[in-house]
């Protein structure tokens, strides 16, 4: 049998662009204010108004975002901070960034997401925050420990980098740990270009994360246009979102609803089109509730499925290989055999706007045969 696969389909993930963005990028450096802006300043409230919080803090990436949300929930050096082990590696590289020491966790095969009991089994006396990731859009929820934590003064820093737009109960995420960040980097479900942004608990954490962000210097942008001088407040780094990223993520922002209910749609027509298919699981992101950022199979045997995919055109992709076992993070290696197990099936499937259904089930089709082959599958690339 031969399968066609369009060039636009076999990409594993790419940017979606409404139309807009072009025009907002213009007004921007007509305006002349290229770094940190008004627009920055109004990128944050449009946020703020859109998950229904009080605050949010725009950075240069979601990297960003978690290195400074630690910082303002106190972490440092002796401190660890739990993390799953399935993750991508920016989040172990933001914690760190602090001095703190990662204590990796295992995950649940069903939704590739922490628990509140693998968290809680991990918790020692140095613990300063849980890091719980929203593996592929999906809300992890941790309140039935939260109360536990706060009383041992550890903070829940949600990295949500894949969850923009999904729930939690009734609420969108970003009003559900004690500190959440996005990541609005060019795959994700909304794109600044690059960019994060911090969602505080309160006043305290946003004054903070506004500080680390501009240097140690705390003015707004209307502030700075009064004074003529400034005053450096403490420790600080060049991490601001410039305005050129903002007035991306405000043209996105305009669009978003049709993102949400474009993936959804997608997500579920991969869901029909591996309905009754043999030795293969699709990882559920619980879609009725999330804005889903991946679309994830477990397959026994990954590896040569993954070959004949790429040989037929189909960009599908592994995310992620666990942290615990890359050399750089070797000191911190521990068992954790529900994610090596995973880490060896998993794999990502083509999932971003561009996709039709008709795609979808080409894709699916390439995939069946490679399953039941040991050789090259049957293809063509158009």
């Amino acid at each position: 049998m031969t399968t066609t696969v369009r060039p636009d389909a076999g990409r594993n993930n790419t940017p979606h662009l409404y139309g807009d963005e072009a025009a907002a990028v213009a007004r921007v450096l007509e305006g002349g204010q290229y770094g940190h802006s008004e627009v920055t300043e109004e990128f944050e409230r449009r946020i703020a108004a859109f998950l229904g919080v009080r605050d949010a803090v725009a950075v240069m990436s979601g990297t960003a975002a978690l290195h400074t949300a630690l910082l303002a929930a106190d972490v440092g050096p002796g401190h660890e901070v739990v993390v799953p082990s399935m993750t991508f590696c920016a989040s172990v590289q933001a914690l760190l960034a602090t001095g703190a020491t990662p204590v990796f966790v295992d995950i649940d095969p069903a939704t590739l997401c922490v628990t509140d009991q693998l968290v809680m089994d991990a918790v020692t006396d140095r613990t300063r925050a849980v890091m719980p990731v929203l593996f592929g859009g999906r809300a992890v929820d941790l309140s039935r420990v939260r109360r536990e934590l706060a009383i041992r003064r550890i903070a829940i820093v949600e990295d949500a980098a894949h969850a923009f737009g999904s729930r939690s109960g009734a609420r969108r995420v970003g009003g559900t740990g004690d500190l959440t960040c996005f990541s609005f980097g060019p795959i994700k479900n909304l794109t600044c270009g690059q960019g994060g942004i911090v969602i505080p608990r309160g006043a305290a954490e946003a004054d903070t994360v506004r500080r680390l962000r501009m240097l140690g210097v705390v003015q707004s942008q209307a502030e700075r246009g009064r004074t003529t001088s400034y005053g450096v407040e403490g420790f600080g780094l060049r991490y601001q979102m410039s305005g050129i990223n903002a007035a991306i993520g405000l043209a996105q922002l305009v669009h978003f609803e049709k993102a949400e209910t474009t993936r959804r749609l997608l997500w579920r027509a991969y869901q029909r089109a591996f309905a009754g298919l043999d030795g293969v699981r699709l990882v559920d992101v619980d879609v009725d509730r999330s804005v889903p950022h991946l679309c994830q199979v477990l397959i026994a045997n990954r590896d040569q499925v993954h070959a004949q995919m790429k040989a037929c055109g189909v960009g599908v992709g592994v995310h992620y290989p666990p942290n615990h076992l890359q050399p750089a993070f070797a000191q911190w290696r521990r068992d954790l055999p529900a994610t090596e197990k995973i880490s060896r099936e998993l794999l990502s499937l083509p999932f971003h706007q561009h996709l039709t259904e008709n795609d979808i089930d080409q894709v699916v089709t390439v995939l069946s045969q490679a399953l039941k082959t040991t050789g090259a599958a049957s293809c063509t690339r158009s």
